[in-house]
């Protein structure tokens, strides 16, 4: 099993930027891909950002440059700038590894414009 743990959010005015944080435990040997997804009220999980073992990452269009995912050993970091009202939404760390998926209790992140 793991154990994803967020934190890092807040509120935060349009333009300005949040860095979210995940720390993982229990068996972190055997993760593969660890990522971020959000969900706003009213609207369906979607992907944010994914990066595997290998370093490879993946960003939906929404992130235009402004998000960077990053990694390190069992810890998952997303670096958002100018950030923007749509942007608002809990956000949720992702992890995988051989024996199925694994989320964490999510973070809210609120942007005022």
């Amino acid at each position: 099993q793991v154990q994803l743990v967020e934190s890092g959010g807040g509120l935060v005015q349009a333009g300005g930027s949040l860095r979210l944080s995940c720390v993982t435990s229990g068996s972190i040997f055997r993760i593969g891909t660890m990522g971020w997804y959000r969900q706003a009220p009213g609207k369906q999980r979607e992907l944010v950002a994914t990066t595997t073992r290998t370093g490879r990452t993946d960003y939906a269009d929404f992130t235009k440059g402004r998000f960077t995912i990053s990694r390190d050993n069992a810890k998952v970091y997303l670096q958002m700038n100018n950030v923007k009202p749509d942007d608002t939404a809990v956000y949720y760390c992702y992890a995988n590894d051989v024996t199925g998926e694994f989320w964490g209790q999510g973070t809210q992140v609120t942007v005022s414009s």
